[in-house]
């Protein structure tokens, strides 16, 4: 896989605080890179890096190929932290003053390009009234049709759904899956596990300014080694299975194992009713837990 955005040893500190401590981001072509992390990890102070908004203290940054980042951040789009904007012009307005004054933009194109942008987020109906009187959701939209201008490679978004009711959120997770599967990659900071889960296919896991997880989100979810079973007969099931009963409530049972198809067999052949039977499969919000644990005690260690 092609890198879109490297990093090595990329470290900012603020007088004796550090921010960000050496962490080696990896995020390639194609994916859609879940930057995960309790407020106050570091993920906005390593996005402002990313984006030249920060000067790191110490490391490198690669952007689609290129250490030289101007050059990479026109083909970047984004949307960090309270999208900015003039709040006594339109949303129109506001989107041609950001593309005349940024490099690249095409005055020929510009209308195009920002009905386009409207369109996608769900703002293709905007009227004239001043952004100010926008809600937070239309001020989040308006912000992602920003980023959305240049038609960018990458496009890095930080907490994007902030003030979206639930219709929005989906709307936005959709329309992200769309222009990813077009060939945009899609860097994606939340403190959402949700979010992340339904959305990404890659995670990296800040805490405490490391970056202390960094897997394919399929990896990170793979089996735990028991088997989950559904039945009304649990006591004879747990009679049955014995020390492979690893733990039971109600009508649920954990099961030892890498079988469920064999352990289907024996249950079914003892006149066990079951109505589920599947491997069970580690929790994002699980795996995320522990590895912030156990970087905490590393850290403690130290």
């Amino acid at each position: 896989m092609t890198g879109v955005v490297r990093t090595t040893g990329l470290l900012k500190r603020y007088g004796p605080l550090t921010a960000v401590g050496g962490i080696d981001l990896d995020v390639r072509a194609g994916d859609r890179y879940g930057f995960l992390g309790a407020n106050g990890s570091g993920k906005t102070t390593t996005i402002r890096m990313l984006l030249g908004l920060v000067h790191p203290t110490a490391g490198q940054i690669e952007l689609l190929g290129t250490h030289r980042l101007p050059d990479a951040l026109r083909q970047v789009g984004a949307v960090v932290e309270q999208p900015a904007s003039y709040g006594h012009l339109s949303g129109r307005t506001n989107l041609r003053l950001l593309d005349a004054s940024g490099p690249g933009g095409d005055r020929r194109t510009r209308s195009a390009r920002i009905d386009d942008a409207l369109e996608l987020v769900g703002l293709g109906w905007i009227d004239r009234r001043p952004v100010r009187a926008y809600s937070l959701g239309m001020r989040q939209r308006l912000g992602l049709a920003a980023a959305l201008l240049r038609r960018p490679r990458l496009l890095v978004l930080d907490e994007p759904t902030n003030g979206l009711d639930p219709q929005g959120i989906r709307e936005i997770r959709e329309l992200l899956v769309r222009l990813n599967e077009a060939g945009t990659t899609i860097f994606l900071s939340s403190h959402l596990l949700s979010e992340v889960a339904a959305l990404c296919t890659r995670v990296g896991v800040m805490d405490r300014g490391r970056l202390v997880l960094q897997d394919q989100l399929e990896a990170l979810g793979g089996p735990t080694g028991r088997i989950e079973v559904r039945t009304p007969d649990v006591a004879q099931a747990a009679a049955l299975l014995g020390r492979a009963v690893a733990a039971a409530d109600g009508t649920r049972l954990l099961v030892t194992g890498h079988d469920p198809a064999g352990l289907n067999a024996v249950l079914v052949g003892a006149g066990v009713r079951v109505e589920h039977l599947a491997a069970e499969r580690h929790e994002l919000e699980d795996v995320v837990l522990a590895a912030a644990g156990a970087a905490g005690e590393r850290a403690g260690a130290a």
